[in-house]
This record gives C-alpha cells, structure tokens and sequence, in this order.
C-alpha cells in the first residue's frame, strides 16, 4: 500500500503516547487559544516508540489509524467506543491501566471525527483511571479547563490531549512501572484495531486501504507480545497472562497472512514541511483471515472492557 496520501493528511495531526516531542504554538484564534501558547505537537507519522529494558519497541498509535479510517471514507461510528458507563466496574490496577488505553484510543478517535459532544466524556473517563492508578498531574485540573475552553478547535484539542497521555507514558516509565506502561499501550492498540476490523463491516469507499492496514499488524503484534513477555505467568499478573495468552493466539492467525515490504526513499518538501513516506507495503490476506481475526481481536477486546 502507498502511503502518501494517509501520511500527507496525517502529519497535521498528533501521536498518542510517543515520547518524541516538537514543541510549537498551535494556530487558530487567540481567544479559544489563550492558555495554549506553547504546546506540543506530534507527527502522526511516527509510530509509538517504548523502551523496554534496553530494547525498542514500535507499535502505531491509535491516533494514526482514526485519522486512516476518516480518510479511507468510513463513517463515525459511536457503537464501536467502549461505554463510558463501564468505568465503575474498572477494580484492578490492570482493568484499569488497560481500559486507560482503550479510553484514549476512543478519545483520540472522536476527537480526529469531530464529535466535541463525546470528547469530554472521555476525557473524564481517562482523567479518573489516570488518577486511580496514581499518575500524579497527567490530568491536572489545568489541562482539564484548556480542555473545555478550546472545543471548537480539533488541533488544539489533539495536542492538549497528547500533553495529558505523554505526561502519564513519562510518570510511568520513570517510575520503573513498565508493566503498567505495556498495559496502557496495548489497551490503545487493541481498542485501535478493533475499529480497524469492525468498520470493515461497513460501507466506505476505501476498504482496500483499511485491509492493507489490518495485515500490517502481523509485525506489531508480535511487538505487543514482547513488551508483555517480562511480566508473562508473574502470580501478581494474572490478567496479564491471560491477555498475553489471548494474543499469542491471535498471532497464529496472522502466520499465514503474506506482507511484503518494499522500501523507497522518502521525500521531503521544505517549504511546506511535509515529508511524503514513499515506502509501499503489500499484504495479501483472505476474507476467512479477516473473519477469524476479527472474531478473536473482539474476543480479546470484550475481555478486557467487561
């Protein structure tokens, strides 16, 4: 698949989670933007990078694939989000932690959709599990009132929601909780390709290109489970095996699925700063893969949202 047109909408956009950071002012009116003098922006082109006892990690954030399916021509769909009224029955530190990455992959979704009227329920949602699993000052009561004063403005809207899930990834990883820092991230990757599978069931222009992205993810699973592996059968984590059990699982589903990468060198326009990735991946999978993983990937969602 060539990804020039997704990327070239996608660099105005931001990355969920990434700890590489551009500081830059935010455009738009001063008024709605008078507390936003200087925030930070993300490349939406940038995969979520995590360092895990010397090793990296890159897994795409969800904030890539809400903005590939806007632009694929899928419509806004509500019935995909995990409940807001499910956050009560969140007890434990991992429904918790996970559910915190379900619930910043919907927001990041509603927010690429434009649909302000969700976005602040989700925002709520993240701010409680934030603070049950103690992330001092991620979602500060600052970040909250810049959050109800900027809701026309989806840019702004983006970088102060990134602010408030990066300051979570760094509370996390400088405090040696890795275990709860995979958590959050593969609750984000997973709420991200359960839109990517189920939105296939609908009608939109660009399915192919949705497809494409679907068989992508043979790779990235495999990072997922890597970054569970160090804290796989701890007695202390069951919940953690059990999901790392249920997405070694699924991993044998996408063995079979053919992906061919073919790199091209990247170009850069300096004037407008875009740089185009012209870099073209092919994947072959089968409508039953699909069926099958969509099957298991909803299995695996429904198990840690319930």
């Amino acid at each position: 698949m060539n990804h020039k047109k997704y990327l070239k909408l996608a660099l105005v956009s931001f990355v969920l989670f990434s700890s590489t950071t551009l500081i830059t002012s935010c455009g738009g009116d001063k008024n709605k933007e008078e507390d936003l003098e200087e925030e930070e922006a993300f490349d939406a082109g940038k995969d979520i990078l995590t360092n895990l006892n010397g090793e990296l990690f890159s897994i795409p954030s969800p904030l890539q694939t809400s903005i590939l399916l806007k632009s694929s021509g899928a419509n806004y769909s509500k019935d995909l989000l995990n409940l807001t009224s499910h956050l009560p029955s969140y007890s434990t530190e991992y429904k918790k932690a996970i559910n915190l990455g379900v619930y910043g992959a919907d927001l990041g979704y509603v927010i690429i959709y434009g649909q302000t009227q969700d976005a602040l329920g989700y925002l709520n949602a993240s701010k409680k599990l934030a603070e049950d699993i103690n992330v001092s000052g991620a979602f500060d009561a600052n970040l909250m009132k810049r959050f109800e004063k900027n809701m026309s403005n989806n840019d702004s809207l983006l970088s102060i929601f990134t602010s408030g899930y990066r300051a979570t990834d760094s509370y996390l990883k400088n405090n040696d909780r890795n275990a709860v820092s995979g958590m959050v991230i593969t609750g984000g990757w997973i709420e991200s390709l359960y839109f990517t599978l189920n939105i296939l069931k609908k009608d939109f222009k660009d399915k192919n290109v949705v497809i494409q992205r679907v068989g992508e993810q043979k790779k990235t699973l495999d990072n997922v489970i890597k970054l569970l592996t160090p804290f796989y059968q701890n007695p202390d984590m069951t919940d953690l095996t059990e999901l790392t059990d249920a997405l070694l699982d699924l991993s044998h589903e996408f063995e079979d699925i053919e992906v061919k990468y073919t790199f091209v060198k990247p170009t850069t326009d300096v004037a407008n700063k875009i740089t185009t990735i012209n870099s073209i991946t092919e994947v072959k999978i089968t409508d039953e893969q699909l069926k099958i993983i969509t099957e298991k990937l909803s299995a695996i969602r429904q198990m840690i949202i319930n």
